[in-house]
């Protein structure tokens, strides 16, 4: 409890806010690269997963070659990277490419997984009305599968948020940087403190996601749209509509 106690004196503490070392440049650091890698991922991963989620081929193969490289520990991707040419022009690419390939097996495998648990019925019904490969994609299959992938943006963002603090290992910027000097200094009330805001952020970045998800599912506003079109006395039963 002592160290509690002692990370919110240092949390606030106002000098420990402001300045090139302070809390606001280093979170902004951190978001940088959270946002970089979560995008990056997104980009690689989910068309990827779309694609071989509705040709309903290959996706198993993708998906377990994405899984092993769980197995592959990040620290030592980073350090290898970073002992790399790669890693002698810029800083920053060897962290993103650590977190991008740590992020990508959970967008991956949830994108195909909601993809082809898409209901069929449903898939088959859109498909005898005439509606294309693309059509039945985009206006049937990913609304489906809406809600899964977003669990595996939530999932990959909150990993990349506590991987992160890894790039002060490899002399990179972020929240890890607290932490590593407070080791440094022996100040465990930094130490603490800096785990502490990276835990605070993986919580608002999730909570900000969940959000997202509810505002931007598509299933959720034809729902609301169906039950207000009922209430006002019109039935409607159309598998384009899902």
């Amino acid at each position: 409890m002592g160290a509690i106690v002692d990370a919110w004196s240092w949390l606030t503490t106002a000098s420990h806010w402001s300045g090139d070392e302070g809390v606001w440049q280093r979170l902004g650091e951190h978001l940088y690269l959270t946002v970089v890698c979560l995008a990056l991922s997104c980009l690689i991963a989910l068309p990827l997963a779309l694609w071989l989620g509705h040709i309903g081929r290959g996706g198993a193969l993708a998906v377990n070659i994405s899984n092993v490289g769980r197995a592959v520990p990040t620290f030592a991707v980073l350090v290898l990277l970073t002992l790399s040419p790669l890693g002698d022009r810029d800083g920053d690419w060897p962290t993103i490419i650590a977190l991008v390939l740590f992020a990508v097996p959970p967008l991956l495998t949830n994108a195909y997984v909601g993809m082809r648990e898409a209901d069929r019925d449903v898939v088959e019904a859109a498909r005898g009305m005439g509606m294309s490969g693309g059509q039945t994609l985009w206006r049937v299959e990913l609304p489906l599968a809406f809600p899964l992938i977003m669990t595996g943006v939530r999932s990959a963002a909150v990993q990349v948020v506590a991987t992160a603090t890894l790039a002060a290992l490899a002399g990179g910027g972020g929240l890890g940087r607290i932490i590593t000097a407070g080791f440094n200094t022996y100040n465990t009330p930094q130490v603490v403190a800096g785990a502490l805001l990276v835990a605070l952020l993986a919580l608002v970045v999730e909570g900000l996601l969940v959000i997202g998800e509810r505002l931007l599912d598509p299933m959720r506003r034809r729902r609301t749209t169906t039950g207000a079109t009922r209430g006002a006395g019109v039935e409607t039963v159309n598998p384009a509509t899902v």
